[in-house]
């Protein structure tokens, strides 16, 4: 696969947008924390538990595996997003 493969994966029916970076797939967290928790605003969800877990539980260290990556939002455009590959997820 080439840098910067873009693809599209399902998760209990949700979009979860990913790409291919530094021989890794890399996931949009907002899509991921969207399919995980069905939340209706899954980038208020996400921001929410950033703050949440900066204030309380060290967020830096958990921070330093997200990256943040262009990808193609249903517009269309390529937004940055934050993005973990499999094993930060896991």
């Amino acid at each position: 696969m080439t840098e910067n493969h873009n693809a599209v994966v399902l998760f209990k029916e949700r979009k979860i947008r990913r790409i291919w970076h530094e021989e890794t797939w890399w996931f949009s967290v907002v899509d991921v924390m969207g399919a995980l928790t069905d939340s209706t605003n899954a980038r208020r969800y996400w921001s929410d538990l950033k703050r949440q877990l900066a204030e309380s539980e060290g967020f830096n260290e958990l921070y330093e595996k997200i990256v943040q990556l262009k990808l193609k939002s249903e517009d269309g455009k390529k937004y940055t997003t934050d993005c973990a590959n499999t094993e930060s997820l896991l």
